[in-house]
């Protein structure tokens, strides 16, 4: 879960399972925008900026034409070693080389994306697509375009609007990662209390502050009994950790994974694929009872200055391009299960994510509940 308030943690890790990582491409190209907010369709009677489907617009191809005209896209906060997203917006720029992709604030976070919208509305550097966490979505439902992509019905309708507004995308699922030449493979968190642990075992990030290791708590708190929205459990066994002398608290980076000085983290699937290739020992472990995953949620801008380019990309997102890119990125997509079904899923990407059976998504009411108690229980249990 991307924290709503600080940048994401980009890099490391990679997967007991074999994950495959992103392909190496070249950063997407910038570009200055000239888009209209008002551009209709060849053939459709409903402008893009109004259009709540393809088919309103007259079809793909309609879109697609309007999407070229158009000639840009402007995203923010898409960082490309975050969840694959440059093998999605290089296979984007590929498939459609007349839309020049404008990058902006790779490592923003969710709310920083929602305000640089709010400051440059009207604008033509405004930007046209968000990828946000669902308690920033709920929050501001308002500022989005309703949309209904091509694949919007094989959709779970617990993970979208009903009218489109915002749709769940990928998820992640939080992972013990391990350096399995240095440490023996953890097969419960009580493992982790052991001396062979000791000094070894990190955290990404302050999780008063930091999504990532927000969600390795409230993890913790499942596997040992709570609920996803009281985090004592887990405060208390990190406490206890700590008390062991394993707990090791120093922020991890791709660079302290492959040097040995980070063995052990708590962290996103999809935040461990990029240590792999230089670190092939690097394995992932998730309590049976604890799958914890959270989901990032896809919108459009209704300001958008490029509406046609924004629900084009939001087509290829959930196409099976844009899906099995999220699979080969650690990240497990909304449209996996269907996929399977019509044949049309990386199969060997998807036998690498971890299986899972019943997972935890905590909704946005029991996240703001654990962060409240979180807040000030951390700090007087970890110091």
């Amino acid at each position: 879960m991307r924290s709503t308030t600080i940048p994401r943690w980009l890099g490391a890790g990679a997967a007991a399972i074999a994950l495959v990582g992103a392909a190496a491409c070249s950063p997407p190209t910038s570009s200055t925008n000239t888009g209209s907010g008002s551009t209709a369709s060849s053939g459709g009677a409903v402008s893009a900026a109004t259009a709540t489907s393809a088919s309103a617009m007259g079809g793909m191809d309609a879109l697609v034409a309007a999407a070229k005209k158009e000639g840009a896209l402007n995203v923010i906060a898409l960082s490309p070693t975050w969840a694959n997203y440059k093998e999605i917006l290089d296979k984007f720029a590929a498939k459609y080389p007349e839309i020049k992709i404008t990058s902006d604030q790779p490592d923003a976070s969710s709310a920083d994306e929602i305000a640089t919208a709010q400051r440059l509305k009207g604008q033509s550097t405004a930007p046209d697509v968000f990828d946000i966490s669902q308690a920033v979505a709920n929050a501001n439902v308002a500022m989005f375009a309703p949309y209904k992509v091509a694949m919007f019905d094989k959709i779970p309708a617990t993970l979208k609007d009903a009218n489109g507004a915002w749709v769940n995308d990928y998820a992640g699922l939080m992972t013990v990662g391990y350096d399995s030449a240095k440490v023996p493979a953890p097969t419960s968190l009580a493992d982790l209390l052991k001396p062979a642990y000791a000094g070894k075992v990190a955290l990404n990030g302050d999780p008063t502050k930091a999504g990532a290791a927000f969600a390795g708590v409230q993890m913790v708190a499942i596997a040992q009994g709570g609920t996803p929205d009281d985090p004592t459990k887990g405060i208390d066994w990190f406490k206890q950790l700590k008390a062991a002398g394993n707990f090791l608290p120093v922020d991890p980076t791709p660079a302290t994974i492959e040097s040995g000085q980070t063995p052990v983290v708590f962290d996103w699937s999809y935040n461990q694929v990029g240590v792999l290739p230089k670190l092939p020992t690097w394995k992932m472990w998730s309590p049976d009872n604890a799958s914890l995953m959270a989901y990032y949620v896809q919108s459009i801008n209704k300001d958008a200055p490029h509406p046609a380019a924004a629900r084009l990309f939001q087509e290829f997102l959930y196409s099976p391009d844009g899906q099995n890119a999220w699979l080969r990125g650690g990240a497990k997509p909304v449209l996996f299960e269907a996929m399977e079904a019509d044949g049309t899923i990386d199969a060997t990407a998807a036998a690498a994510l971890p299986k899972v059976t019943n997972p935890v998504i905590p909704t946005s009411d029991q996240t703001d509940k654990a962060k409240a108690a979180l807040a000030t229980a951390w700090a007087a249990a970890i110091g």
